[in-house]
């Protein structure tokens, strides 16, 4: 190779990186500090940012290895279950099971996302699309990967860091609509626990007749809700304790990792750099946000209902975001009253949310498959 070959070999990368590339490269190196130096969701935040770095120097997911880790975990949905088994092994589903009324407040917090689909329709996405960025207002990233690389991949990038963003962000958004929605007597509202004691025959029967119920009631939203109830089943079993560590440690480490990559290896400067991006950031923002007013809404509605039996706050966790979302909540009592212990209810509510999310996700795949 001759001089002249040489330094067009070694230049080619700056000959096709343009000024949109460096901008996205600026993009990532944004999502790396957040990770670091803010510790908004680092695990996943982290990779997804140095997979924007590679994307847009040559290393997308339609080239060499990038383009390995996305067909094998993105394309097949295969990192989103891996996560949802990891996340089934860390749910407590006792708190929910012995105050089974919770379960509204999860339904309650999904409202935003079909209030957003309708938007996203008003706005001229086609159905597939709409679906998947209202799909964002679960807080739940691995739902939201799911549902959008089945129906809209050309637009998943901006759903998962949307998704990933918002969940990191759960302490900054949620705490001004909370206090905007509920007055200080609201919030003061003590809840007792004398929770319902809880088998272990009926934990370990729980995750099998969800996955038994959602795989015939709702088959699209079976791969998820199955995942996420094998790890539970992991956890609930006690005889398979190397198991059910290895899916909250090691599996969801790893799928996390690569899932974050290939999302990070979508961002290139053509596929993220244009008004349609802006707007899905905006509708998914929106999203969270109806979905939190609706909570709280519904948690106001049974403290009527209840005679102020019922803390609001807890309605602000029917969203997924498991399990941050339940602490918030439980915090935000804390602030108001010291001694107002509400992070059972909290979490009893969160977990509701958890299966909410996969639900109401199967239902858009239903929605969206079948008309299609």
């Amino acid at each position: 190779m001759d001089l002249t070959s040489l330094l067009n070999e070694l230049g080619k990368g700056f000959a096709n990186f343009s000024w949109q590339n460096a901008v996205m490269i600026a993009v990532g190196l944004v999502l790396i500090y957040l990770a670091i130096a803010k510790e908004y969701e680092p695990v996943l935040l982290l990779p997804i940012g140095f997979g924007c770095l590679l994307a847009n120097l040559g290393m997308s997911n339609e080239v060499g290895f990038m383009k390995v880790i996305y067909d094998a975990g993105i394309k097949t949905e295969l990192f989103p279950l891996l996560i949802f088994v990891g996340v089934g092994a860390m749910i407590d589903f006792s708190p929910l099971l012995s105050q089974p009324s919770l379960v509204l407040l999860g339904a309650a917090g999904q409202f935003g996302i079909y209030a957003t689909l309708l938007l996203a329709l008003l706005l001229g996405f086609p159905l597939n699309q709409a679906a998947s960025i209202g799909v964002i207002g679960a807080i739940d990233g691995p739902t939201a990967i799911f549902v959008g690389s089945k129906l809209a991949p050309e637009i998943i990038a901006p759903i998962a860091v949307a998704a990933y963003s918002y969940m990191s962000l759960i302490p900054i958004i949620q705490p001004p609509i909370m206090r905007l929605m509920t007055t200080r007597k609201e919030r003061l509202i003590r809840m007792e626990y004398s929770p319902k004691p809880v088998s272990r025959l009926t934990l370990v029967v729980f995750p099998i007749m969800v996955t038994l119920l959602v795989a015939l009631a709702a088959p699209d939203a079976a791969p998820l809700m199955a995942a996420l109830m094998l790890g539970n089943l992991l956890r609930e079993a006690l005889v398979v304790d190397r198991l059910s560590k290895m899916a909250q440690n090691e599996l969801i480490n790893i799928a996390t990792l690569f899932l974050g990559l290939a999302i990070g290896s979508t961002m290139t400067a053509a596929s993220f750099l244009n008004l349609k991006t802006l707007a899905i950031l905006g509708l998914g923002l929106l999203a969270f946000v109806i979905d939190t007013v609706a909570g709280l809404l519904f948690g106001k509605l049974m403290a009527l209902v209840t005679h102020n039996k019922v803390n609001p706050l807890v309605g602000a966790c029917g969203i997924s975001a498991f399990p941050m979302a339940g602490r918030l909540s439980a915090k935000m009592a804390l602030e108001e009253d010291p001694s107002n212990f509400i992070l059972m209810h909290a979490m009893g509510a969160n977990t509701a949310g958890q299966l909410g999310s996969v639900i109401a996700g199967g239902l858009l795949l239903a929605l969206v498959m079948g008309i299609h």
